[in-house]
C-alpha cells in the first residue's frame, strides 16, 4: 500500500467489483474516448471484472504487473497499472491509469503517478519507467510535463483506443532523472505554483 495526502494506491481485489462496476458505468461518457478497444481480427473478448482481477493477480504473481486500485480518502477514484515489466538489462516498465470524473483536477493522478514511481525504482528495482499519451489528451501531458518525464518518441498507430488505432506520445523517467524521488519533486512543485487537471486516462 501506498499513501501521500490522502491519495493512496493498494492491489485491486475481487471485493471491488461492484464499486468498479458503478464508477466506470458512471464515466463510461468521460473515459470512452480513451479506453483500450481489441481490433477487429483480435481473438481478444470483453472480460468480466473476476476475469480481468484474476488475470492482473496472476501477472503480478509472475512480476509482470503491478495493478492497483486509487483511493482518495478512502474512496475508490480509480486504477493505476503498472504493466509490461521487463527484467535482465532492461529494468523498466509502462503506467496507465484512469481516474473518476468527479475527482479530476485535484492533483489525484499526478500523486499517483510519482507514489508508484518511487515504488518502482524503490523496492521493485527498476529504472525506467514510461508513459503512453495521446496527443490530444491535454491534461495528461501536463502531468509528465509536471512530474518532469522527457518526451523520447512519437509512436504512430500505437495502440487500439476507443476503437481505432491511434498516435501517442511517448514519455520515460530513469532512476538518474529523480534521485530524490519523484514524490519530492512533485511537493517542490506544488510549492511552487498550482495543480493542472488530471487527465481522464493514459493508456500504458
Amino acid at each position: 500500500m501506498l499513501e501521500s495526502a490522502g491519495v493512496r494506491l493498494r492491489p485491486i481485489t475481487q471485493a471491488d467489483r461492484h464499486t468498479w462496476r458503478r464508477v466506470r458505468q458512471a464515466n463510461s461518457a468521460w473515459l470512452g474516448p480513451w479506453d483500450a478497444t481489441a481490433p477487429s481480427r483480435s481473438q481478444a473478448q470483453p472480460r468480466s471484472f473476476a476475469a480481468m482481477v484474476r488475470t492482473m493477480r496472476r501477472e503480478a504473481r509472475a512480476g509482470r504487473q503491478l495493478p492497483f486500485v486509487v483511493e482518495l480518502d478512502g474512496r475508490f477514484v480509480g486504477q493505476l497499472t503498472v504493466s509490461n515489466v521487463l527484467r535482465g538489462s532492461a529494468q523498466l516498465a509502462s503506467v496507465g491509469y484512469w481516474v473518476d470524473e468527479a475527482y479530476a483536477g485535484r492533483g489525484v493522478v499526478t500523486r499517483a503517478v510519482a507514489l508508484v514511481v518511487d515504488h518502482c525504482f524503490g523496492p521493485v528495482g527498476l529504472h525506467r519507467i514510461e508513459v503512453a499519451i495521446r496527443p490530444e489528451n491535454a491534461s495528461s501531458l501536463r502531468v509528465v510535463e509536471k512530474l518532469g518525464f522527457a518526451e523520447v518518441g512519437y509512436a504512430r498507430r500505437y495502440l487500439h483506443i476507443d476503437g481505432e488505432w491511434r498516435d501517442h506520445r511517448l514519455f520515460a523517467l530513469t532512476q538518474e532523472d529523480v534521485p530524490e524521488g519523484l514524490l519530492v519533486r512533485l511537493e517542490q512543485g506544488v510549492r511552487e505554483g498550482p495543480g493542472a487537471r488530471d487527465p481522464q486516462q493514459s493508456q500504458e
